[in-house]
């Protein structure tokens, strides 16, 4: 079982930069994909990045690539989503997530696969 909490979501202006946080409690394996997720209003979640727990393999999705960066800390089961040159467009609810895997396997964008999330926390940017 896996418990899952964000923090550092706010209100920030249109070019800042955030970094959410997510801490695991509970095991994160090597072979467990961490993801990124946000919502936009009356929309479904959208994929924002993912790594493999282990470091050797992740994925951005190309609406926010260069802009954002996923990072993990093992040694703190914390898992991070740093957003810069933030626009309005970037205003949603953004969600931490973990599949859980008993071997490696690819990344996928698909929130059905994962197991556990988080609560979710809120980002707005304002122009």
């Amino acid at each position: 079982q896996v418990q899952l909490a964000e923090s550092g979501g706010g209100f920030v202006q249109a070019g800042d930069s955030l970094r959410l946080s997510c801490v695991a409690s509970g095991t994160i394996y090597n072979t467990d994909n961490t993801g990124w997720f946000r919502q936009f209003p009356g929309k479904e979640r959208e994929f924002i990045g993912a790594m493999r727990w282990r470091g050797d393999r992740s994925l951005i999705a190309d609406s926010v690539k260069g802009r954002f960066t996923i990072s993990r800390n093992a040694a703190s089961n914390t898992m991070y989503l740093q957003m810069n040159s933030l626009t309005p467009e970037d205003t949603a609810v953004y969600y931490c997530a973990v599949e859980t895997r008993t071997r490696p396997g690819p990344i996928v964008t698909r929130e059905d696969v994962y197991h556990y999330w988080g609560q979710g926390t809120q980002v707005t940017v304002s122009s």
